[in-house]
């Protein structure tokens, strides 16, 4: 490997550090409680050399939910090969649900933390079009769904917006652990990820109904 080789290796992995660092710190303080320099302490560099790389926070953050969506495109891409368009939507779902699950800090970034949606907000100018992709994969599949006739005469934007917001609510109240404390009150001694697994189980249930 040559030097230049080299050189552009080791720029690609400080990046990674860069940015494996704010997003533990970010969840772990908050978005206002972290600086550039408590970034670059984690990664035992100098502030100096993050801003080789980002600007500001926002930048860091604006890169952070583009790296989330991409795997979560990732998750469903292993999916194209499922031909029937209803057992792929449920495979989906189960691929939404893993991809909260291994990814805990990266899913409460993209989906829960009001405070960095703001900044990404703000780069909407950037060409971001990865959390439309990802979005149109589902949009994507409902419609061929429809065509088999699945969601007739529902909207699909709005019933694929109200099969993503059930998912979302799914995996949020796992990450925050609001799913153990309703075990706990329900009192049924159930594993928590067997709980999340049977609502959404019932919730295929109650989408197979929407069949002409």
């Amino acid at each position: 490997m040559g030097v230049v080789e080299r050189k552009q290796r080791h720029k690609e992995e400080l990046k990674k550090d860069i940015l494996a660092a704010a997003r533990e710190l970010f969840t772990e303080r908050g978005w206002e409680s972290t600086s550039i320099r408590n970034i670059a302490e984690k990664i035992e560099y100098s502030p100096a050399t993050i801003y080789l790389y980002y600007k500001d926070k926002n930048e860091i953050i604006f890169d952070l939910h583009r790296e989330g969506f991409k795997l979560l495109i990732d998750y469903f891409g292993v999916l194209k090969g499922v031909a029937d368009p209803f057992e792929r939507l449920k495979a989906m779902g189960r691929a939404y649900i893993r991809f909260a699950l291994e990814n805990q800090d990266t899913y409460k970034l993209m989906f829960v933390m009001e405070e960095p949606l703001r900044h990404v907000e703000s780069c909407v100018a950037q060409d971001w079009n990865e959390g439309d992709r990802a979005f149109d994969i589902l949009l994507n599949t409902v419609a061929e769904c429809q065509q088999k006739g699945y969601f007739k005469n529902l909207h699909t934007a709005n019933i694929s917006f109200v099969i993503w917001s059930t998912m979302h609510g799914l995996c949020t109240l796992r990450t925050s652990g609001h799913l153990g404390h309703v075990g706990l009150v329900r009192n049924s001694g159930m594993d928590i990820d067997l709980l999340l697994t049977n609502a959404y189980e019932e919730f295929v249930k109650m989408m197979e109904q929407l069949k002409a």
